[in-house]
Parts: C-alpha cells; sequence; structure tokens
C-alpha cells in the first residue's frame, strides 16, 4: 500500500524542513585556540546541501569556503560505504556529510559524492577547493598535521594522497580485508565511526584491519555483513602503516574483541579502548608503534556492563586517567580520577568535553533528567560551577581558548553562543526554520521508581475534557525520550492537536537518570519495560483525569516499535491499538554489540532471549496493530516483522502490514511525517 502525499501543513513543513533540521550550524570544530570556528550549514531552512563555513570569533564575520552546487552542479550518490555510515550517525543533510582540519588548520579536506576535495583555509586565502584525482569514489578522507598529505579509503583499500608531487599509493595490503572502516558494531553501537587516524608526524597511519568473511549476508537491497547475536563477529585488527614497515598492535582480542576508540598521543605512542564482548571490561592501552606491543593504562570493570561516559578515558593536563564510574549504589554517573571519585551524587555526568581554563568541562545533569547542563569541575576538589541554568538542554564544544553552548531552551529557539577566553559572547547564526509550536509538557517522576513521564495536549484543550491516549515512547536502553528539548516535543504537539493526550515515559533501562536505574532492565526487556510502562500509564491517570484510559494507543519506532507490539500482545487489557515501526521482534537475530550489551549470549541465556521474543505471543493478538517496516533497514532487518506477521497469520489473528520499498531505518526524504498521517487514520478508524 503506497502512502498518500502529505495533506498537513505542519507535517509537510516539517518535511521540507528535515525535521527543522537544514539551515542549522552543525559538525562544529574549532581551529587557531578558538580563533576560528568551522562548521557545516545549508543556505536555508528548505536547502538540504551542506557547505563548510568558518566564523571568525574575534570578528563575528562568518564566510562561505565551498559551494557544493558549483562543485557538483549535476548532484551524485556518495558510495555505499557513506551511505551506510550516513545511516549509522543518523545523517540526513545533502551536500558534504563531514570534514577534516589538518593539525595546524590551513587546510580543510571533504569527499562530495565519492569525489576527493582540498580546501586553503587561511584568511588571506581564496577559497578555491583543488579536486585531487583519486582511483575510486572516496571516504572518509582525513589530512595530515600540515595537510600536505591525505589519507581515504576506497573499495575497501586506503590511500594516501601527496598532494605537492600529486602522487598516489595505496598503503593497505590487499588481503581480502576492509581497510580503514569501522565496522558495523563500531559505528551502530559502539561509538566508533572512523578507522584510519595519522601519527603527528604525518608519515604513519594507524589503520582498521577489518575481517568480516566470518559474518552471516543479509540482503537489505543489496548483500551487508550482519553480527547477529550469538554469532561471530567482525575480526579487527589495528596495524600502523609506516613508509616501509608495517606494525600490527598487539592484544587479546580474544578476551577484549572490541575496539572502542584510538588515536596517537605521540609520535611514540597509540592509545587504544578495548572491551570484552560482554562489555563488563573497558581497558585503556598504551600501544608502541614501532614493536606493536601494549600496555594497560587503566581498567573499568562492572558486574553488568560498563556504561561509557563519552570523552573517557582521557589523560588530564595534571597527568592523571579520568575513567567512567559511579557513586554508590549506581545513584550516579561518575567521573573517576586515577581510580578516586571525582564526581559525586549531585551530578549526573554525561560526557566529558574536554579542558578549558584549568576545569573540566562536562556535560550533566543536576536536578532532572529531562534536562542537561554545561559545568565546569574543579579537578583538583571535584567543585561544580554550572555555566547553563534553567529547564533545557545544553552541549558545548571545546577548544582551549573558546566553547560553544548550544542551548535548546523551552519556548525560545535553539541558541549557539560561542564564548571566548576574555569574556566575549557572539553568536552562531542558524537559518533553520523557526520551530512552530511552543509547547508546554506536564513533566513528573512517578511511580516508586520515580520514572521520567511527560503529558502534551491539544492547544486550548478545556479542563475536564477527556481525551485519548497516544503512548509516544522508545523505552529502549541507550536513548532518552522525555527531555526538555522544545524540538523534540514539535511533533508531540501535532499528536496531542489532533486530539490525544500524549505521553511519554522513560522506564527503567533508559539513559541519563542514573547507573542503577538503566542496569535494572539487564536480562530483562520485555517485563521491566512493560510493568513500568503500565504502572506509569495508571499513575498519570490519576494525576491528569483528562486521560482516558479505556482508549490508550501506543507508538514507536525501532526499539519504540518492539514496545508498541509488546504492548498490545501482553497487555490488552491496558493498550486497545498498537503502530509498531521496525520492530526487532526476536533478539536472537539483532547485532551482537547492542544486544549482549543487556540481554548475554543467547546460547548461556536462551530463556531470557525467548522471554524476550514476540512471535510466540501472536496466537494471543486481541487489539488492533499496524506493522510498518522498510525494505532497506539495514539496522533492524525486515525479516523481523514479515516473521511477527508471518505467525500472526498462522494464528489467525487479523493486523495491518505496510512494507516501505527502498526505505532505511531513517526513513529520510519525508516518509517519517508520511507515516504519521497513516498512523493516524489507522488510529481514528481503530480507537
Amino acid at each position: 500500500m503506497p502512502l498518500e502525499p502529505l495533506s498537513d501543513p505542519f507535517l509537510a513543513l516539517s518535511a521540507r524542513t528535515a525535521r527543522f533540521s537544514y539551515g542549522a550550524p552543525r559538525a562544529t570544530s574549532f581551529a587557531d585556540d578558538g580563533a576560528r570556528l568551522f562548521f557545516l550549514r545549508s543556505a536555508g531552512p528548505t536547502d538540504p546541501y551542506d557547505d563548510l563555513w568558518i566564523l571568525d570569533t574575534a570578528t563575528g564575520e562568518e564566510h562561505r569556503l565551498t559551494d557544493c552546487r558549483t562543485l557538483a552542479p549535476s548532484g551524485g550518490e556518495p558510495p555505499l560505504v557513506e551511505r551506510q555510515l550516513r545511516e549509522r550517525i543518523r545523517l540526513v543533510a545533502a551536500g558534504i556529510g563531514s570534514y577534516v582540519l589538518s593539525g595546524d588548520g590551513r587546510f580543510a579536506v571533504f569527499a562530495l559524492y565519492g569525489r576527493l576535495f582540498r580546501v586553503a583555509t587561511a584568511p588571506d586565502a581564496k577559497p578555491q577547493p583543488q579536486e585531487l584525482p583519486t582511483p575510486g569514489p572516496v571516504f572518509d578522507p582525513r589530512p595530515n598535521a600540515d595537510g600536505s598529505r591525505i589519507a581515504y579509503v576506497s573499495e575497501n583499500r586506503l590511500y594516501v594522497v601527496d598532494c605537492d608531487r600529486d602522487v598516489t599509493a595505496q598503503v593497505s595490503p590487499e588481503d581480502g580485508a576492509r581497510w580503514g572502516v569501522a565496522e558495523f558494531a563500531a559505528a551502530e553501537e559502539l561509538g566508533r565511526s572512523r578507522g584510519h587516524w595519522w601519527a603527528p608526524d604525518g608519515r604513519t597511519l594507524l589503520a582498521a584491519r577489518v575481517d568480516e568473511s566470518a559474518l552471516p549476508r543479509l540482503d537489505y537491497g543489496g548483500e551487508f555483513a550482519y553480527p547477529q547475536a550469538g554469532g561471530p563477529n567482525a575480526d579487527v585488527q589495528l596495524w600502523a602503516l609506516g613508509e616501509g614497515h608495517h606494525v600490527h598492535l598487539e592484544w587479546d582480542t580474544s578476551a577484549h574483541p572490541y575496539v572502542t576508540d584510538a588515536g596517537w598521543q605521540s609520535d611514540t605512542e597509540i592509545r587504544l579502548t578495548v572491551q570484552d564482548r560482554l562489555q563488563r571490561e573497558l581497558l585503556w592501552l598504551a600501544a608502541d608503534p614501532a614493536s606493536g606491543t601494549t600496555r594497560v593504562l587503566s581498567r573499568t570493570t562492572h558486574a553488568l556492563w560498563v556504561e561509557q561516559v563519552p570523552g573517557t578515558p582521557a589523560e588530564l593536563t595534571d597527568g592523571r586517567i579520568l575513567t567512567p564510574g559511579e557513586t554508590v549504589d549506581g545513584g550516579a554517573q561518575a567521573l573517576v580520577a586515577d581510580g578516586r571519585l571525582l564526581t559525586g551524587p549531585e551530578l549526573q555526568v554525561r560526557s566529558f568535553a574536554g579542558e578549558f581554563e584549568g576545569s573540566l568541562v562536562v556535560e550533566a545533569a543536576l536536578d532532572e533528567p529531562a534536562d542537561q547542563h554545561v559545568v565546569l569541575i574543579d579537578p583538583a576538589s571535584g567543585a561544580v560551577r554550572p555555566l547553563t541554568e534553567g529547564p533545557g538542554v545544553h552541549a558545548v564544544v571545546v577548544s582551549s581558548g573558546a566553547l560553544l553552548i548550544v542551548s535548546a531552551v523551552p519556548g525560545e529557539q535553539v541558541r549557539r553562543t560561542v564564548r571566548t577566553s576574555d569574556g566575549r559572547e557572539l553568536e552562531l547564526r542558524s537559518l533553520a526554520e523557526p520551530l512552530p509550536y511552543t509547547v508546554a509538557p506536564r513533566f513528573a517522576r512517578v511511580t516508586t521508581h520515580r520514572l521520567p513521564t511527560q503529558v502534551v495536549l491539544p492547544r486550548g484543550h478545556v479542563a475536564g475534557e477527556r481525551l485519548p491516549v497516544l503512548l509516544d515512547v522508545y523505552g529502549g536502553p541507550g536513548a532518552q525520550a522525555v527531555t526538555s528539548d522544545p524540538q523534540a516535543q514539535q511533533h508531540r504537539q501535532w499528536w496531542a492537536d489532533q486530539g490525544f493526550a500524549v505521553v511519554t515515559v522513560d522506564n527503567r533501562g533508559t539513559s541519563n537518570v542514573s547507573p542503577a536505574f538503566t542496569h535494572a532492565m539487564y536480562r530483562d526487556f520485555s517485563r521491566i519495560t512493560l510493568d513500568d510502562q503500565v504502572a506509569a500509564l495508571h499513575e498519570l491517570g490519576s494525576l491528569h483525569p483528562e486521560l482516558d484510559l479505556t482508549r490508550v494507543a501506543v507508538r514507536g519506532w525501532s526499539y519504540g516499535g518492539y514496545l508498541a507490539a509488546l504492548a498490545v500482545l501482553r497487555r490488552p487489557d491496558v493498550f486497545h491499538a498498537g503502530v509498531a515501526g521496525a520492530p526487532p521482534t526476536d533478539f536472537r537475530e539483532y547485532d551482537t554489540a547492542y544486544t549482549e550489551r543487556y540481554l548475554g549470549l543467547p546460547e548461556e541465556n536462551p530463556e531470557v532471549y525467548e522471554a524476550d521474543s514476540l512471535r510466540g505471543d501472536a496466537a494471543g493478538l486481541s487489539r488492533p496493530l499496524l506493522l510498518v517496516h522498510g525494505l532497506a533497514d539495514d539496522n533492524v532487518h525486515p525479516t523481523h516483522t514479515f516473521r511477527l506477521s508471518e505467525a500472526l497469520t498462522e494464528a489467525g489473528r487479523e493486523h495491518e502490514l505496510l512494507t516501505l520499498p527502498g526505505i532505511s531505518h531513517m526513513t529520510p526524504g519525508g516518509v517519517r511525517e508520511q507515516l504519521m498521517e497513516h498512523d493516524l487514520a489507522f488510529l481514528k478508524r481503530v480507537l
């Protein structure tokens, strides 16, 4: 069944603007100790083509370094490996997907539709991007320290071009492996999206070698190596590739197969972070690029799994090693310096952004998990000084001479403020479409577990008017749905204006409340998720009498789709209709790094996987259920939905199935908005 063209003005605007993201600065990075800020931005709210810009933080002047439409007037398509990475990092913009600065900031390098470009960035340079010849489509080009050499991947091989001599050489061996890329598990689940790194001397490369020959090949409109729970992972090695010598870095890869980060500390030392398969132990290693030997710098362990803090492990200016940790009884995510707690229960640390003027810069929650703040931490005492205040979600980019603080505050448009070390502030302009709705969610912490919740009512709602409930949730680990970010509320307000009380609940297992809250889901997806959602709904019904709990629909995507199908299958007394988008219906067929972290190995815990599988519940379906899946989904394979649909059909249970040819897990190009109209028609008909 094809989707109909959009008729709703808000949804049409959302589709044209990529959910109000086109024209907003992204991929920001400082150079020259904060004197210049580089960023990608398109020309306006309906322009998808991102170009590279510079902001002079002394004068506030901007200038554009590239013009994608001039460089590629007929457009084009990125190579498959770049399209796959864009799926992994959820990037919908066209044009330049990413860029990398040389170490001295004098050059920027980028790929455009598989073509390689270098552009001079000095204030007195005329920005004329130079296209460099390559043997094939280019992926992930990266310059060395002075920009004279560029490493890139083409057709699974790693090449280096000498820009001054116009000479290109293949530097990776011809051994059937993929060189210089991040494997699926690293890019999708472990936070590592790159696979090669220049040494400071600009002559030696650290490169990942990825052998996927043992993995099953699945069809996603093209063959794809996919690591399924309990099965083999890609074999990942790291090599130092120098002129005339290749050195294999050696650690116990059977005990610690996952490489979650890597890079150069100096010309004579490489730092890498590795984990065991169940992710209970995280090692930070120092490696000698000449011999390949490694030694342990720090070791972080947890009985269930180590919850990583982005930016750690790291070596501080004073020489101490900063690692992730938690306070007593898992009450707060914390930072640990040389084995001693640096932060306490008043702070839920979310990431370490860097050091600025003698302080540690951290993103963290202070009081409510719906908010995120930027704080400075004294590295000696652990004393906390917030840089942001009030409700909102604030993020930061750090350099030695400036900070960029991005603030998404309720009732306001997103602000991007540069704060310099001499006390000045200037704005980084956004050309994005202003958010159309001013949303006023009702936040509450409910049940004995203090679950974060929010309720969004229709604009102009009359007190006392009873409303059907739409549970709009995610519910899975590694994500947070209850947030004060106004951009996240726009589509919930649209749903509310269609006549629903829109409820969102972060059950135990979701992120950013506390380690104990997150770890509660260990080996118990379905029971914890569903029990918490039901308990929260009941308590919210008593707090908000306008919620009509005799008419409750649930809608979600990915893990949220799993939750939607789970809800109508196992609790039809509470949930009266469901829309399940891209649901992983049997985690034995989902990827290794995500699934095994939370559920263990299938062969060791078959009862856990069976309890969380939905196919055995098919015969019990008694409520309307719409299943939706994109046929080009390389994250949650469409067979998850097909097999549940098959089980429902064999059990004689009526349901609806909508397949989306050529559509990936991200549902780009306005498909998500089309689905909203389609889902609304379904819910109005059945609820």
